[in-house]
């Protein structure tokens, strides 16, 4: 299963998670794997892109992990780009259920 946990300040998103395998099929044929690396990769390169947000991203390709931290209060075009993520994953998540959203508070 995928894991997304997504660190909250009062409400703010703070960063994001994610990790794991959705086991739908097998390595390099899941498409729910590849349609969340989709997703949050694509997020991660339109915020280093489109955004003047500074973040810590951290990849572990041995734990299949990646996490992205904001360095500061994400600005609204941030904050548009992880709600369109969050949305995309919701929708696969409640589609699928081969991920499960948590939020954490920080």
């Amino acid at each position: 299963m995928i894991s997304v946990i997504l660190y909250r300040s009062e409400g703010i998103l703070k960063g994001f998670k994610v990790s794991g395998h959705a086991g739908y099929a097998e390595s390099g044929k899941d498409i729910v794997c590849a349609a969340v690396s989709s997703l949050v990769i694509t997020t991660v390169n339109a915020l280093e892109k489109f955004t003047d947000d500074e973040t810590d991203v951290n990849v572990d390709e041995e734990d299949d992990t990646i996490e992205l931290k904001f360095k500061a209060l994400p600005g609204s075009n941030a904050r548009l780009l992880t709600d369109t993520m969050i949305l995309g994953l919701e929708d696969i998540a409640s589609e699928q259920g081969y991920i499960k959203i948590n939020t954490k508070e920080v």
